[in-house]
């Protein structure tokens, strides 16, 4: 028999609510929790903090709390990036995050989704798809990219936007749903 979080890690419909997975959000949490009140003349104990929250963080990479994930283990930061305050990462799938990526105040990656019929979603299943930003994207404060969503290299999305679809590399995003309006120049 397949577990509820093998069903979430394989991207199926799955319960939140599996006592695995309930400790999983615990664990996070404490962590989360350890970062967000980390002092901020101690940034290695806050890089620690981060270290141990998060399934892989490149260097030179910062992030400003507070910060806030489902598991962090299912989030993997490349080098020389920066996220502002209020980030909120909702790793149910895996969210990948090239170099060089800059992301604005109050940005969310969210990647779990919930059925559409009534009775599913009443009774609790939910499934999640993954987010990839590429290298050197950016993103403008408050955008929102959801579920299953690649943002190509290079590509900036202005503040505010909502990210319904894929992005190619090296344009201009704006709106909601976010399109692109000009190629990077």
């Amino acid at each position: 028999m397949t577990s509820m979080k093998q069903r979430m890690l394989a991207g199926e419909l799955y319960q939140a609510g599996d006592p695995e997975i309930v400790a999983d959000l615990a664990r996070a949490a404490r962590l989360m929790e350890r970062f967000n009140t980390s002092p901020a003349d101690d940034p290695g104990a806050r890089l620690a903090a981060l270290r141990d929250l998060l399934g892989a963080v490149g260097d030179d990479t910062w992030i400003r709390p507070p910060f806030y994930c489902d598991y962090g283990s299912r989030i993997r930061i490349g080098p020389r990036c920066f996220v502002n305050f209020n980030a909120v990462f909702l790793d149910v799938a895996p969210i990948s995050i090239g170099a060089d990526v800059q992301i604005g105040p109050n940005v969310q990656l969210l990647t779990p989704t919930h059925p559409v019929e009534p009775e599913p979603r009443r009774t609790k299943w939910e499934s999640a798809t993954p987010i990839t930003l590429g290298d050197n994207v950016w993103l403008g404060g408050g955008v929102i990219v959801l579920a299953g969503v690649n943002v190509g290299a290079n590509t900036v999305v202005g503040a505010g936007a909502v990210v319904t679809r894929d992005l190619p590399p090296n344009v201009v995003a704006l709106g909601n749903p976010a399109r692109p309006v000009r190629p990077v120049e």
